[in-house]
Parts: C-alpha cells; structure tokens; sequence
C-alpha cells in the first residue's frame, strides 16, 4: 500500500466518523426536549457535516476514492439510542451523556491519527482544527449537563 492510500484509508476513517457523528447528532436534537440542547446538537450536527467536506478535499488531494455513508456499527447505535429514548425517564440527561463519550472517543481517534510523524501540513492542520473543535465541544458539553 503507498502512502497516499494509508493516509486516504486513514482520512476515510475519520469521514465515516464525521458522518456517523452529523447523523447522532442530528438524531440527538429531535430526541432532546430542551432548545440549548437541541440547538448545541444541531450545531453540532453542522460541524461535522463541515468536517466531512474538508476531509472529502483532502482525501482527493490524494488522489484517493471518498467513501460515502455512515457506518453500521453507528447506524445500529442510533436505534439503539431510540430504544434507550423511549424508554429513559431523563431522555435529554441520557442523550447528552452519549455525546460526550462520542466526542470523548472523536478526540481519540483524531489524537491517534495525528500521532502519524510524516502527515503532510495540510492534513495535519486540518485535523487538529478539527479534533480542536471537537475538544472545546466537549468541553461545552460538559457544561450543558445542568440543562439536562
């Protein structure tokens, strides 16, 4: 495998993610009661929906294919999500602790990702913007917690 096929797998890990990420949090606002938190979700939402398009040019840059949709594993969590709604008594408090550990593992996986010594500049600026992003939403949401 040449280098700009593993670095485009690795960016097409990271696109799948942005899109499971915009489609949680899409499904997080309608399954919230509470506007700042429904709101902090649709903002969210669009973040990743941004990501992604970053990461499409940058995989491009490659000259590497752009892989398109979500993944299973995250489409079955989100229907999990909708069972757990359904059946939660703090539907809101529910919701925002599994976007915290969503983001918890966004950082993660951006941390190891960037851990790639011979990154090229432009990746690597458009990753810790984004994985920086993602860091000060976690921060954000922890601070949502008393909405909920």
């Amino acid at each position: 495998m040449s280098y700009s096929e593993e670095v485009g797998n690795k960016l097409n890990n990271l696109l799948t993610k942005s899109y499971d990420a915009e489609a949680g949090y899409k499904k997080a606002s309608e399954n919230v009661k509470n506007s700042g938190l429904k709101n902090f979700f649709n903002s969210r939402a669009q973040d990743r929906y941004n990501f992604g398009h970053e990461l499409k040019e940058e995989i491009r840059s490659f000259g590497q294919e752009v892989d398109k949709g979500t993944s299973f594993q995250a489409d079955m969590h989100r229907a999990w999500m909708d069972v757990k709604t359904a059946f939660s008594t703090d539907d809101d408090e529910s919701t925002l602790e599994e976007a915290i550990r969503g983001e918890k593992a966004s950082v993660e996986e951006y941390n190891e990702v960037l851990t790639e010594t011979t990154l090229p500049s432009s990746t690597r600026a458009i990753l810790e913007k984004q994985r920086n992003s993602i860091q000060s939403a976690l921060n954000e949401v922890k601070s949502l917690e008393e909405w909920a």
